[in-house]
């Protein structure tokens, strides 16, 4: 879609949010709490959670956190980017989809993780639905929304966390997920190392109720550090070769071996697949430590091993 930037707004520190919307004032498709969209900037595809309130139809909103090692998406979108230029703005998808039942919602944020967490805190509001938020940053001047989560924090549903840049003085993530209430649903969002504590402290909720965006840019497959690999269908008696650059998922598809997949990045987990032999390269951002020795994502994973046996 072309889509026009219609304002420009200072969030927080290195923070800037934008309004995305039809030129011609037409609605734009919906989209569902937790959804993204793919922008174009300065010649890269990168991916931003829309952080508006789904219930919205005349704009998108994101929010662009300026990265001190840029490659050139958000600092293209903080200098150059003005109010009225048109962006290339992909269809919104979604991998970080609420749970639709009425259970008790946790949320975790930190930094820009705080984006997708905006636009399900809007929508569990609407569903008169029971939720707590923990937004981690670094100080106040670095909170995006600071001011529009204000009236939550004075409810005591949502807790801001500031820890100076000492970690030690933030959240205590394994404390606060270390014995999971009942029907409760965990979802959480923010950099790798936030990711990385949030994912080993939950690894013994329920299933199906922890779920997680990394909020990286869309990654392109570098065929140069794939290998060949062959991969051979337990069930079915089929085996195929795997080239560099190709997905598992791609060549069985081509050779009528029916597959799903979704966003084909490995953040969704529409693709996950047992195996029964073989070592994995995993390269998802999806699979739990424990689950990674019984399944496989076959749109984005390869393998350490010349072959790997899937349970299909």
């Amino acid at each position: 879609m072309q889509l026009r930037v219609r304002s420009i707004i200072y969030l927080a520190e290195a923070i800037g949010g934008y309004e995305l919307v039809d030129p011609r004032g037409r609605d734009l498709p919906r989209f569902a709490a937790g959804a993204h969209v793919e922008l174009q900037a300065g010649g890269f595809l990168r991916r931003y959670s829309l952080c508006n309130d789904p219930a919205e139809r005349r704009r998108y909103c994101i929010a662009v956190l300026r990265e001190a090692e840029s490659r050139g998406g958000s600092r293209h979108l903080h200098e150059s980017v003005r109010v009225g230029d048109l962006a290339e703005v992909s269809l919104p998808r979604n991998n970080f989809p609420l749970d639709s039942g009425d259970e008790r919602h946790l949320l975790i944020a930190s930094g820009i993780g705080i984006a997708p967490i905006m636009s399900m805190i809007a929508e569990l509001r609407r569903r008169g639905a029971e939720f707590e938020v923990h937004y981690c940053t670094r100080s106040p001047e670095k909170t995006a929304f600071r001011r529009e989560l204000a009236p939550l924090a004075a409810e005591g549903r949502l807790h801001f966390h500031h820890d100076g840049g000492d970690p030690a003085r933030g959240l205590d993530i394994g404390a606060l997920l270390r014995e999971p209430r009942p029907d409760t649903h965990l979802y959480y969002c923010g950099p790798a190392s936030m990711m990385a504590a949030a994912g080993e402290a939950a690894s013994d909720w329920p299933a199906g109720t922890v779920h997680c965006e990394y909020f990286t840019g869309v990654r392109e497959p570098v065929a140069s550090e794939d290998r060949p690999l062959r991969v051979r269908l337990a069930k079915s008696g089929g085996e195929y070769e795997i080239a560099p650059g190709e997905t598992i998922a791609d060549v069985l598809r081509r050779h009528g071996v029916p597959v799903r997949t979704s966003c084909e990045l490995g953040y969704c987990g529409t693709c996950i697949t047992p195996y029964l032999a073989g070592e994995p390269d995993h390269r998802d951002q999806v699979l739990r430590e424990k689950d990674r020795r019984r399944y496989v994502m076959i749109c984005c994973s390869r393998a350490k091993s010349p072959a790997l046996v899937l349970d299909l």
